[in-house]
């Protein structure tokens, strides 16, 4: 993805969310028919995918609503889940500094973490910040997901079981084919395996929701020593996101933003 695009912004946008929308439809129909078997109205369903529009977060309400968990049990859950979204606000951050305090709440509601690999591998390839590529890949890629989710919800009943379908792999696919492009040298490939390998072993050790949030910051912790420590070793600078952070590129952001060029 080049920092100059011939196409315009609101096409940009779309192109950016279509790969999303096609892996969201099923996903979303997935969610919706889990919803449904685990007595979820619906109505409630859509609106979770409206409000809430989180999918893990979604799976994880669905299950435990269905086994009869509490609500405190619930909210605690999803809060977990839900943690990995601090880390990648707090990656995305930067990129988004300057705009006013509503306009980065507004783009923080449609973060996920499909549209945060799209955008980040967007800015660390150069592209120019544009409200309206970010918005419109944002909702459209929402609209996909209550799209979805609506369509099995109020057609769930019709499918008996999603296991022959694939349906219930579906949203560790999504995540698997997010996280194979942004492996692009052996250091990334390394937190990846180590990362999972802790997950996996948290969680055969008897650690609950606990596991995704502990191994995915002791993960990015290793990540960070070990790339400080290469750079301290090799006197070179540091860069965080693998992204080319050399005095002559930040200049070039900093002017273009200052100029008007990136659209804020």
């Amino acid at each position: 993805m080049s920092g100059i695009s011939s196409a315009s912004p609101l096409a940009d946008g779309l192109r950016r969310a279509l790969p999303i929308v096609l892996g969201y439809l099923p996903v979303g129909f997935a969610f919706g028919v889990l919803a449904v078997k685990n007595n979820i109205p619906p109505s409630l369903a859509v609106a979770m995918s409206v409000l809430m529009f989180s999918g893990s977060g979604q799976f994880v309400f669905a299950g435990m609503w269905g086994a009869g968990a509490s609500a405190l049990s619930i909210m605690a859950a999803v809060f977990i889940v839900n943690l990995r979204y601090l880390l990648q606000s707090a990656a995305e951050s930067p990129w988004l500094a300057g705009l006013p305090r509503g306009q980065r709440f507004l783009l923080g509601l449609g973060l996920t973490d499909e549209t945060f690999a799209v955008h980040i591998t967007a800015f660390q390839n150069g592209w120019r910040r544009n409200l309206t590529t970010l918005f419109v890949c944002n909702h459209t890629a929402q609209l996909g997901w209550v799209g979805g989710a609506a369509i099995g919800a109020f057609c769930g009943e019709l499918v008996r079981d999603v296991k022959p379908l694939g349906l219930d792999y579906a949203l560790t696919a999504m995540f698997l084919a997010l996280l194979v492009p942004q492996c692009v040298s052996r250091l990334h490939v390394l937190v990846a395996l180590f990362t999972a390998v802790l997950s996996i072993s948290l969680k055969a050790a008897g650690m609950t929701q606990w596991n995704i949030a502990v191994a995915t910051v002791l993960g990015a912790s290793l990540g960070t020593w070990l790339l400080l420590r290469k750079a301290r070793r090799e006197g070179a600078p540091i860069d965080l996101d693998g992204a080319d952070c050399s005095p002559a590129r930040d200049d070039t952001v900093v002017g273009a933003a200052r100029t008007g060029e990136v659209e804020s």
